[in-house]
């Protein structure tokens, strides 16, 4: 950059030698008013020199790149509260112009809890967004007017349609110790993202399922996916006209697992389930037929903070053709203590990653610094 600069002046000098000898001989008034607009146009051209080496040179990367937002944190986010985000899912909130990411609150810091307790009398934490999803702070917790004492909030499914919020959320009815209760999924819908009114407990295929997800198919009629516990924890699916109504239509899915997650992506319908060894993931084109992947996501612990173990319950986001993975961590569960059952080992974070397709299979780097910059759904942008 020194020599540019040192080259511009001494084609000033030049340009100005060869203006006096050629043009005015005598130095005149005429004279200085040229010399004076050619060193404003040379200051302009260095300007614009400079601009273009900083975005190419100083910067590091040219600035075609900024498009694809900035390096989220890692990890992206913990809970202030309890410390126990996990089960996260996002919807875009109009009225704010931001990312709401609502999350199981696990009770993960509060001492002398015995057995799974602290897994129940969980709420469903929110956090916010106002950079595309690189960076997020807390905000509250949803207020479910469904309550019948302690309650048990988890895995909420949250989407928009017509411009009201649809809940899919599980619950169970109390405080336990262990894994023994019933559980069902409630419909509620809200207008602002905070409030949420019951609608409905659905009627699906047993007394004991979990963490729905819900896609719209391309009839315009919607598709319920969830976990039928008493079924080997299988992926079982529901039908819907309005999202109101809904249909148990039986068994998707016969392998085990957990926080089915359906999304459109690269000209197919994917499906990534937490099997308890990362995310297995499962290819479509009609939404009914499915095909597993070799490989798992997430299942080789990462080298990041708070992600050198494998990652559970996710959920993608779609935007500006890319695709981000959200899910969860127990940071603690390694090494010598990772079967112990205290704070560190029940506390959890919450991890993002941007999907990759390559050969028909998807796959994704955890240790990669990830860009993110989400953009708002288009039908949030044409209203």
């Amino acid at each position: 950059m020194g020599q540019f600069l040192a080259n511009m002046a001494h084609a000033e000098y030049a340009v100005k030698i060869t203006i006096e000898i050629v043009f005015f001989p005598r130095r005149t008034t005429v004279f200085k008013m040229v010399i004076s607009f050619f060193r404003i146009w040379l200051l302009a051209l260095i300007c614009v020199s400079l601009s273009i080496f900083a975005q190419t040179k100083l910067i590091g990367e040219p600035r075609a790149k900024t498009t694809q937002g900035k390096i989220a944190d890692k990890p992206l986010f913990r809970d202030p509260v309890y410390d126990g985000a996990a089960d996260p899912v996002l919807c875009w909130n109009r009225k704010k112009k931001k990312w709401f990411m609502f999350y199981t609150n696990r009770r993960a810091n509060v001492p002398d809890i015995v057995g799974v307790s602290w897994v129940h009398g969980t709420a469903i934490g929110i956090a916010e967004s106002s950079d595309g999803g690189a960076t997020w702070k807390y905000r509250t917790t949803a207020q479910i007017d469904y309550q019948k004492g302690k309650d048990t909030y988890w895995a909420p499914e949250v989407i928009e349609h017509d411009g009201t919020y649809h809940m899919y959320l599980t619950y169970v009815p109390g405080i336990f110790k262990d894994w023994n209760a019933p559980r069902a999924i409630l419909h509620l819908t809200s207008k602002n993202l905070i409030e949420w009114k019951y609608q409905s407990t659905l009627k699906l295929s047993s007394s004991r399922v979990i963490d729905a997800c819900v896609m719209q198919l391309s009839d315009g009629t919607w598709r319920m996916w969830y976990n039928n516990e008493t079924d080997r924890k299988s992926i079982y699916y529901a039908d819907s006209k309005d999202l109101y109504a809904w249909h148990d239509k039986g068994k998707a899915v016969g392998a085990r697992g957990e926080g089915p997650k359906v999304f459109r992506w690269k000209g197919h319908i994917w499906m990534v389930v937490d099997v308890w060894s990362g995310l297995s993931v499962y290819r479509s084109k009609d939404a009914l037929t499915w095909q597993l992947q070799k490989d798992n996501l997430l299942e080789k612990p990462g080298k990041g903070t708070d992600d050198q173990v494998k990652g559970g319950h996710p959920d993608v986001v779609v935007s500006g053709g890319r695709a981000h993975l959200f899910y969860f961590t127990h940071p603690g569960r390694r090494g010598r203590d990772a079967n112990k059952d205290i704070y560190e080992q029940r506390r959890s974070s919450i991890q993002v990653v941007e999907l990759e397709f390559k050969d028909g299979r998807l796959t994704c780097d955890r240790d990669k610094p990830t860009r993110i910059l989400l953009q708002p759904p288009a039908n949030a942008r044409a209203k």
